[in-house]
């Protein structure tokens, strides 16, 4: 079962925000009771509720254009409250409709926040309604139950919200579970059997050179050398499989070029900084050899201050698209905290800035 990310629950709540807005504000409309009678709303009411529903539509698109989710929670728990509120005391007070409006509150920051924020929203939520119910008029006791009320289904939420994450945590746990046993499966049951296998071939050769043979075990060595290179690539797409990568553009191993290679390096800092350095460029003059094709091969590295720069040029084929960043020194550059950009279509240009700690 796959989980659904933080992103997709924050726009359901907005979307169920902008639908409790156009509800509300028909039930409102029908209601003989409250907000200025039946197929009626008084203008303080329809203005609090039009608001509302502008402040609904603008965190659902806030939402959809990437803002920081963080702050804009906040923002949107707060304001929820303020409108609960608003609209309590521009209705009926105690036997509002704006009850529905708290619990929306609750509900929201149960689904995305753990049982001690939603405990905080609740209690915030039954002092506002008490406040609403001590300034309205005809106060009574039985109206302070409410308030009671809105505290339990609070609490309610809020443990049901803890235990749902509880058992996704569990239900991830599981899966990591079973995928690393598949993993693992796959690893034994082939790429550990052919290490075997080329552990006896090498064996082999050892043998015939003892035995003064030395064109056999050339020739042994030849196809070794070949089921080294079909196993590599094997464990290549299997790796990128791993990661979601697509792997169906590479070049097989028979048309791999030789490029001619230039490096200009200007570099100092610590030995793990330059260890990952030297992956980078290796796996990029990789690609240049597997996937470009290129014919020539320049690299730049400059250290500056507390970043290093490093430049990739080659002449092959370049990206199908400007925007396809290679996957390995994407992932590595992205563990580091660098930046990585790519450019070109005819041939490829990638400009990463690492940081030099």
């Amino acid at each position: 079962m796959q989980m659904p990310d933080f992103r997709d629950v924050d726009l359901n709540i907005a979307r169920g925000r902008i639908v409790l807005s156009l509800m509300a504000m028909l039930s409102l409309y029908v209601d003989p009771t409250t907000a200025g009678g039946l197929f009626h709303l008084s203008t303080f009411a329809l203005v609090i509720l039009l608001c509302h529903l502008a402040y609904s539509a603008g965190i659902y698109f806030a939402l959809s254009r990437t803002v920081s989710r963080i702050n804009l929670n906040a923002t949107s728990t707060a304001l929820d409250l303020a409108f609960a509120t608003a609209i309590a005391f521009l209705t009926e007070g105690q036997t509002s409709p704006s009850y529905v409006f708290f619990v929306f509150a609750i509900i929201a920051a149960g689904i995305r926040s753990d049982l001690r924020a939603t405990i905080a929203i609740t209690l915030c939520s039954v002092t506002l309604y008490l406040l609403v119910i001590a300034v309205s008029d005809g106060v009574t006791n039985f109206y302070m139950m409410r308030a009671v009320y809105l505290a339990i289904a609070g609490y309610l939420i809020g443990f049901f919200g803890q235990q749902r994450a509880v058992l996704e945590a569990r239900v991830r746990e599981f899966e990591g579970k079973a995928e690393r046993h598949l993993i693992a499966r796959s690893l034994h049951d082939g790429y550990v059997q052919a290490l075997a296998g080329m552990n006896l071939r090498l064996e082999t050769c050892r043998e015939l050179l003892m035995r003064k043979q030395p064109d056999d075990a050339l020739a042994e060595l030849t196809e070794l050398q070949t089921g080294v290179a079909r196993e590599y690539d094997a464990v290549r797409v299997y790796i990128r499989s791993l990661a979601g990568v697509d792997a169906a553009a590479r070049e097989s191993s028979a048309s791999v070029s030789d490029p001619r290679l230039e490096i200009h390096a200007s570099f100092a800092g610590r030995s793990t900084v330059g260890e990952q350095i030297l992956q980078i460029i290796l796996e990029g003059l990789r690609n240049a050899r597997r996937h470009a094709m290129a014919d020539a091969v320049t690299i730049d590295i400059k250290g500056a201050d507390d970043k290093v720069l490093i430049t990739i040029d080659d002449d092959g084929v370049g990206f199908a698209q400007a925007q396809e960043l290679p996957w390995a020194i994407s992932s590595r550059v992205a563990e580091l905290g660098g930046r990585l950009s790519v450019s070109g279509i005819d041939s490829a240009h990638l400009e990463i800035e690492m940081p030099n700690i």
